[in-house]
């Protein structure tokens, strides 16, 4: 039996664990994943590294880490893949003979979720709302995909600045600039992404006012319970061209699938197990 999980706060409404087992009963494997929600056991985050020591131990083959972890995993493992060096942040985390190796498959899973949900759209400039693990990822993403500069906002406006530098760094001068989210300028942007938690059926407020959103932007959300969150309902109303996190959470569920037991995942069977599992729970109107 491989033994697997996911760590974060208010996840108890996560669809990894049917992903991973779906998937991992189509091929015949004998799989588990748990969901260690700290809030919901009312652990103090000081206990994430005790916790991954435990699981080691016990011969979990690893975990994925969601908010607000995504950073702060990162001292607690033994070595990083190079994806997760360039991001910055680690959203899974293999477990082999006792060594904690941390992977980001996000970037790839929004990447992914881009080209195939909203083909063609104009990347000149967009708008990021979110500076975490996650939005690391996503920067990284926006800006492999040609995005010409992403304005990254954030209400922790150094956190925002930290990582435009280190984007900057990466892909060149000005590629990434902060902004503060009390002085958004949506006219000169394309699009509009969220990689903040606002949304999500436990903090469902948009994480933008909805009327600097415009008919001619593109507007993406990785929260993917609601489906169609408030702010891509409210971007749907005004005729915008919208992509649900659904995208997002398949490639990146896919890829950790693969590191967890070493096999491919046929990311066509998790799309279809995910449509079974969420379904008109989370579409819009129900």
């Amino acid at each position: 039996m491989l033994r697997t999980g996911l760590i974060g706060r208010s996840i108890l409404a996560s669809r990894s664990p049917w992903l991973h087992e779906q998937e991992a009963a189509a091929q015949g494997i004998e799989l588990a994943y748990e969901l260690f929600d700290f809030t919901d056991r009312e652990w103090d985050d000081s206990a994430l590294g005790r916790l991954l020591d435990r699981l080691a131990a016990e011969g979990y083959a690893g975990v994925n880490i969601t908010f607000p972890f995504k950073q702060a995993v990162i001292p607690l493992l033994d070595e990083l893949a190079d994806c997760a060096r360039l991001v910055g942040a680690v959203n899974t985390v293999a477990m082999r003979d006792g060594r904690k190796i941390g992977y980001n498959t996000d970037k790839t899973g929004f990447e992914t979720s881009l080209a195939e949900g909203l083909p063609g759209a104009a990347l000149d400039r967009v708008l990021q709302l979110g500076a975490g693990g996650a939005g690391a990822a996503v920067a990284n993403a926006l800006l492999s995909a040609g995005t010409g500069t992403v304005m990254i906002a954030d209400l922790d406006l150094a956190r925002a600045e930290n990582l435009a530098a280190l984007l900057s760094g990466h892909f060149g001068p000005g590629r990434a600039v902060a902004c503060r989210m009390d002085r958004l300028d949506t006219s000169v942007v394309d699009g509009i992404v969220n990689t903040t938690p606002m949304g999500m059926a436990t903090n469902p407020a948009p994480a933008i006012a909805v009327d600097l959103i415009a008919p001619r932007h593109w507007v993406a959300d990785i929260v993917y319970f609601p489906l169609e969150t408030e702010l891509l309902r409210a971007a749907r109303l005004r005729g915008c061209r919208t992509l649900d996190g659904s995208g997002m959470v398949i490639g990146q569920a896919a890829r950790a699938f693969e590191i967890f037991t070493e096999r491919r995942a046929d990311r066509h069977r998790m799309r279809a197990s995910f449509s079974r599992h969420v379904g008109a729970d989370t579409l819009p109107g129900a």
